[in-house]
């Protein structure tokens, strides 16, 4: 059989065995190792399938995301959670819809010590949304704030999502996780002036909490020191080329680890629970890696994405065009696939055809992401809209996402606007390279 025909028909079966619900490690890895026997022979099928799971493994630029998996497990653990969200409410709930915007920047702020976005979602359902509904804050738009929100946790720094984009793509870890700051927090802060605006315009949707002495403001700063130390720690480190990603995400789980000690929340059950379910969810993304590594040799023996490259290339659009086009897909399936899922399964075909378009590989890869959170509150599959409704069943799930469009409108005009203005995300990079980082 022709490569290319080859390559096409394992593509095909692969999309079949996804969608019938095999996991997708053993779906890209059987494609794969059977594709690359039908092509080269068994003998070189078997040696490349036993070779990649220890040259992945062995890998230093994959030790990052143990590290940044375990600061929020032990960010849960220590109540920082809880901390972030009364220092904002503090601060900001004398606001037109104060209350949500605390709930958005404490998000964001969880956002800077976890990368997991449906984890975020789950803590914040518990914890924002009762608080909000007491001051008789909107339902759907309490819920809606909460579910949009908890998408920050998968650009701003520490992102997983970004460490499976870079490892994929074969771009520097630590620009990514600089390159998403910027767009990180702008999206925060679009989302609280949206809620500004539109609690402004209606403020029967939530009374302002007044009366917040300043003792407890300044008391309630304490808790978000350890975020802010582990934030300036894994950005500053990285910028100033004192430590690499995996040192810094190492440090600031210590940092965390140290807080929760120091608050007495980290029992040894609960410390046991950290390093297990880190493992797991490690050896979790491990193993996808491995048999995605393998899929990619196989379609690397067909020259499919090379092929699919050129042909993009080749389309009679301007690149921009053609950019929006590909996003457009992304937001497609992200409503259906985890970040990481849908970026091992499509990069590998995708990316010759973004670095053949002069695409920044950079700025790529915060777009994907921002597509990948649009997909994730949006219907008819919006994850992190179903993770919300299913831990506040009295919320029904049509009215959050009657309430989630304006935040999917915010999102797509952020994503034009780092388009037009692609410096919104390189500055970060150009800076540390600019240090000679």
């Amino acid at each position: 059989m022709d490569p290319l025909t080859l390559g096409a028909l394992g593509f095909v079966v692969l999309i079949i065995m996804v969608m019938m619900g095999i996991h997708i490690v053993f779906a890209t890895a059987l494609t794969g190792f059977f594709g690359i026997a039908m092509l080269k022979g068994w003998g070189v099928a078997v040696n490349i399938a036993g070779i990649i799971p220890h040259s992945t493994a062995s890998s230093y630029l994959f030790s990052v995301l143990p590290m940044f998996i375990l600061i929020g497990f032990f960010a849960h653990s220590s109540g920082m959670v809880g901390s972030a969200f009364r220092a904002a409410r503090a601060w900001m709930g004398w606001m037109p819809g104060g209350l949500s915007i605390a709930t958005v920047l404490a998000a964001a702020g969880f956002g800077a010590v976890s990368g997991a976005s449906q984890a975020t979602a789950a803590v914040f359902a518990r914890i924002a949304i009762p608080e909000l509904l007491k001051f008789k804050y909107n339902p759907s738009i309490s819920a809606a704030a909460v579910a949009a929100s908890s998408t920050l946790a998968s650009l701003i720094p520490p992102s997983a999502a970004l460490v499976v984009y870079g490892a994929i793509v074969e771009q520097s870890i630590g620009r990514l996780l600089l390159a998403g700051f910027i767009p990180g927090v702008f999206s925060a802060l679009l989302y609280a002036a949206l809620l500004f605006v539109r609690f402004s315009v209606n403020p029967s949707l939530g009374e302002p909490i007044r009366g917040v002495p300043w003792r407890e403001r300044g008391a309630s700063l304490g808790g978000i020191i350890p975020i802010v130390l582990v934030m300036v720690l894994i950005l500053g480190g990285m910028s100033t080329g004192w430590t690499t990603p995996t040192e810094a995400g190492a440090s600031g789980a210590f940092i965390v680890f140290a807080y929760a000690l120091l608050r007495r929340r980290l029992s040894f059950s609960a410390l046991n629970n950290s390093l297990v379910e880190t493992a797991k969810l490690t050896v979790m993304i491990f193993s996808t890696f491995w048999g995605v590594f393998i899929f990619a040799r196989f379609l690397a023996f067909t020259r499919l994405p090379t092929e699919i490259a050129e042909w993009i290339v080749a389309l009679p659009y301007p690149s921009t065009m053609i950019l929006l086009m590909i996003l457009v897909g992304y937001a497609f399936l992200g409503m259906f696939m985890s970040a990481s899922g849908m970026m091992l399964l499509t990069l590998p075909v995708i990316f010759p055809a973004v670095v053949e378009l002069g695409i920044n590989p950079i700025l790529f890869g915060i777009l994907v992401i921002k597509m990948v959170e649009i997909g994730l509150i949006t219907p008819p599959v919006g994850l992190n809209v179903y993770v919300v409704g299913g831990i506040r069943p009295d919320i029904p799930l049509h009215d959050i996402f009657k309430s989630i469009w304006p935040f999917v409108v915010i999102d797509v005009l952020t994503v034009a606007l780092l388009i037009m203005f692609p410096q919104i995300v390189l500055f970060l990079p150009e800076l540390v390279m600019g240090a000679g980082s």
